[in-house]
């Protein structure tokens, strides 16, 4: 069991962010056998061979598999190339601590850490250009969306309801977060408060980032994977013939937020139309619209659910 304890500075700062990295670990470690949600197979079977043995080495096993290769996100908006980044910065001497920590065999890895480094980094990125980047728009919708569930539910039910929900293991008690995890740990969260991150590779695990200098995380399985690798949403056939088929497609995808941009891509339709038709269906009651950042996410309203009920 891990105790975060809550001081009077670090439970005012409980954010989200989104980590690219972190799901380039988990994708591989799905690869390997290591992580599997059972909706991942679509994808497994698609997906190309790669030849990074040495990050396959490290992501091989068990218990950890160092935090530099996934350094915690500053927020929802982190990128891969930000993190690259903070990867190849990384101290040597963190380096060599974290890699030592690794229960898997690593004697490919070069002696000198900050050679080892770099070759993970790069084979972070091959992992990332060919296997990650073709689908983050869409990865990236669905840990958004459970990020703003989760932010619902701590402004609807306060902290320990909105904790209780990220995963079996994980509760508060008092002012302490536990984790109900293989190590045994208690430690303070500091003014930099605690980073809650979703991952579409989680599943079924949790996992919490300790070693300094590192802000204290909890990664967590992000909802709604099950339906990730699925084919394209159909509208019902009466929603179609009221509103066409390219707004009745819209309506029905929209009961998770997703953004213009994300919405062309999925569909192959100019960003341009998208936004005409999500503006007469948020004219006409049926969506809504927050702005996230430079995003602006659209969802289903009361309205447009009870339409799309009645075309069942």
């Amino acid at each position: 069991m891990i105790e975060l304890v809550l001081t009077a500075a670090g439970s005012q700062r409980v954010r989200f962010a989104i980590s690219p990295l972190e799901e380039v670990l988990g994708a591989v470690q799905t690869l390997l056998g290591v992580r599997g949600h059972p909706a991942h197979l679509p994808w497994v079977s698609d997906a190309p061979a790669l030849d990074v043995p040495e990050l396959a080495a490290v992501l091989s096993a068990r218990h950890y598999i160092t935090e530099f290769l996934s350094p915690p996100p500053d927020g929802p908006e982190t990128t891969a190339e930000a993190q690259l980044r903070v990867v190849r910065a990384t101290p040597p001497a963190q380096v060599a601590l974290e890699l030592g920590m690794v229960d898997a065999d690593l004697s490919a890895l070069p002696d000198d850490p900050a050679a080892a480094r770099d070759l993970l980094a790069d084979q972070l990125e091959t992992v990332w250009l060919a296997l990650l980047a073709p689908e983050w728009p869409r990865l990236r919708e669905l840990l958004a969306a459970d990020i703003a569930h989760r932010t619902s539910r701590l402004g609807s039910g306060g902290l320990a309801s909105m904790l209780a929900g990220l995963h079996p293991r994980i509760r508060l008690t008092g002012t302490s977060v536990l984790v109900d995890v293989r190590a045994r740990e208690r430690l303070e969260i500091d003014s930099r408060g605690l980073l809650l991150i979703p991952a579409v590779f989680a599943w079924p695990n949790v996992g919490v980032v300790t070693v300094p200098p590192w802000q204290i995380s909890v990664l967590y399985p992000a909802r709604g994977v099950a339906s990730l690798w699925t084919s394209a949403t159909t509208p019902p056939d009466p929603l179609v013939e009221v509103l066409g088929r390219t707004r009745a497609l819209l309506l029905t995808t929209l009961g998770t937020p997703s953004a213009t941009t994300e919405l062309a891509r999925r569909y192959r339709l100019a960003p341009a139309t998208v936004s005409a038709h999500l503006t007469a269906l948020r004219a006409a009651g049926l969506l809504t619209s927050e702005r996230r950042g430079h995003r602006v996410l659209y969802r289903r309203t009361d309205l447009g659910d009870a339409l799309l009920a009645g075309s069942l």
